[in-house]
């Protein structure tokens, strides 16, 4: 029986825009804004939360997961998902808690993680920074309108935690043009989080009714590139032991269901997904729960990890 492992890693755009690659001094940070916090935390329907500048070897569990936060008259909501990104909430995702303001302190009550305080400080007109005095981590938000997010780039930046989002994918689809090949007789496809971000699991089975009751024939690793040229598409490749790799063109046709073309044997296969997972929090699916999965979706810092320089100013 072959072993599935990982022949490419993937390759993320590590930012959202341009604009957030800028490292940014603490000597420029403002306190205060000249405006209430709350003002201040409204100016923008969305705050993206750019990962990536993150500073301080710390996490805050709910800030990790988060693709966007939005502050709405006292009730947080986040995009922690990609299925219904730009559609669910009406764009500012799910309600996750309730926030306080007091001066330039923003006490967040999460539904999961409970009570979580910040320092806010505001770097410029759109960037604003959260720092967490109890475990001296700092997450920078970057400002911006509904109608001017490009929800499109965030998702196709992110695929591989799309694919992180069902239980399990199930084929519900295979063209009769292609060449027979060893992929032909896998039918369902399952793409874990946590460790590096891209282990898989691949099954034979047929016509299973729940993901749970999915036997994984193989267990290995996966790589996610893009092609130049081509936002919407995608490289997967899965690397057979002593065989040759299983390389695919993926692409998304809609939030449950991707295709997926196989070029050295002309066959395209579509993938369903089932068993959608909610994510409130790492670890843990909408009701709180560990799902058949090792562990959920985190998102992953891909730039190297700096000491935060901001000191506890808290009594």
């Amino acid at each position: 029986m072959k072993t599935l492992k990982i022949l490419l890693g993937f390759v993320l755009i590590t930012t959202l825009f341009t604009s957030c690659h800028t490292e940014v001094l603490v000597d420029d940070y403002t306190h205060e804004p000249g405006i209430s916090l709350n003002q201040l935390l409204n100016t923008h329907e969305l705050w993206y939360v750019d990962i990536n500048q993150t500073l301080g070897s710390g996490e805050t569990p709910f800030l990790q997961i988060a693709f966007t936060l939005s502050f709405r008259n006292g009730v947080l909501y986040a995009n922690n998902n990609l299925v219904g990104f730009g559609s669910q909430g009406n764009g500012f995702g799910i309600d996750v808690g309730t926030y306080n303001t007091s001066n330039m302190i923003l006490d967040i009550y999460h539904d999961i993680d409970g009570y979580q305080t910040f320092d806010v400080y505001q770097i410029d007109s759109n960037t604003i920074e959260l720092y967490n005095p109890y475990n001296d981590t700092s997450y920078f938000l970057n400002g911006y309108q509904r109608n001017t997010f490009d929800y499109d780039y965030v998702f196709n930046d992110n695929i591989h935690y799309f694919l992180q989002e069902y239980e399990a994918w199930e084929k519900t689809f295979t063209s009769e043009m292609g060449v027979l090949n060893e992929f032909d007789e896998e039918n369902y496809l399952q793409f874990l989080s946590g460790g590096n971000d891209s282990e898989f699991r691949s099954s034979q089975d047929i016509n299973i009714a729940s993901p749970s009751n999915i036997y994984w024939d193989y267990t290995g690793v996966y790589g996610v590139g893009d092609i130049t040229g081509n936002m919407y598409l995608k490289t997967l490749t899965l690397d057979y032991d002593f065989f040759d790799n299983e390389y695919f063109e993926l692409s998304v046709i809609n939030d449950q269901r991707i295709k997926l073309f196989h070029p050295s044997s002309g066959t395209i296969y579509e993938f369903t997904g089932r068993g959608y997972i909610q994510f409130l929090r790492q670890g843990s699916n909408g009701e709180g729960k560990m799902s058949s999965q090792k562990e959920l979706k985190k998102r992953k810092q891909k730039t190297k990890k700096k000491e935060n320089p901001r000191t506890n100013t808290r009594s």
